[in-house]
């Protein structure tokens, strides 16, 4: 039976990725920042165990915690809107520490691991903002373009090792937790010159053509773990697949 860690799961994707690999009959090792016990079924195949991505001992004992896993799914992140102009450079790293730093600090403690064992998958959630230019969110976007150039090459570079490394795109969700886990770092980021533009946005938010839902990023994940044809990226979610289409 496999197992699979993913980072990130006390709601969202990583919550319904969790489950979902837990009732294909996967063992499953859910991470997140205060352990929840009660968001995820009663099973000897969950565990739920404490991690945050950017603490280096934190993430050594959590995978000491977790034992020999098959896949690592790199799913924590936090969302930010807000101009540049006035988002202070403390925010910024914040924002890379999580979704860029956090990314490949997992991967890297897995790495001997799976090296070792000549097998293994590494998935990476990004976002579909890497996929076509977005107001508000450059900081967010540059977090996430970097990971899909990290994981483009790292498929290569573990490509002789068994190692397969893969990239799963989520497209606009609405229900998901993107702002709410941004917390107060986004106060004040939108400054008056930018509202007009802003609430245009946030109006071109309200009406999306299509969206994303949570099944479909955990469906999107699960394909990225089990795939052995050599795909790299996989938009997740009905938007999402039509801006790759349209690459």
């Amino acid at each position: 039976m496999k197992t699979v860690l993913i980072t990130g799961c006390s709601s969202g994707y990583g919550l319904q990725t969790a489950r979902h690999f837990h009732a294909q009959g996967w063992n499953v090792v859910a991470t997140m920042r205060a352990p929840r016990e009660d968001v995820l079924p009663r099973s000897d195949r969950v565990r739920v165990l404490a991690l945050d991505v950017t603490s280096p001992q934190s993430i050594a004992a959590a995978l000491a915690a977790s034992g020999p896993i098959d896949v690592l799914v790199n799913n924590a992140g936090i969302g930010l809107f807000g101009a540049v102009e006035a988002t202070p450079m403390a925010t910024v790293r914040e924002v890379f520490e999580t979704n860029t730093f956090g990314v490949m600090a997992m991967t890297q403690a897995v790495l001997p691991q799976f090296r070792a064992r000549k097998s293994g998958v590494v998935v990476n959630v990004t976002s579909s903002a890497t996929l076509a230019p977005m107001p508000l969110v450059a900081v967010y976007t540059a977090s996430k373009m970097a990971i899909e150039g990290f994981t483009a090459s790292l498929a290569h570079e573990l490509e002789g090792f068994g190692v397969r490394v893969k990239l799963v795109e989520p497209g606009y969700g609405p229900t998901t937790s993107f702002t709410s886990n941004s917390g107060t770092r986004m106060d004040g980021l939108i400054p008056e010159a930018y509202a007009p533009f802003a609430q245009q946005v946030f109006a071109s938010f309200s009406e999306p053509a299509a969206v994303t839902t949570e099944a479909d990023v955990a469906e999107g994940v699960w394909r990225a773990a089990n795939d052995i044809s050599g795909q790299l990226r996989f938009p997740a979610g009905a938007d999402a697949v039509a801006l790759a289409q349209a690459e």
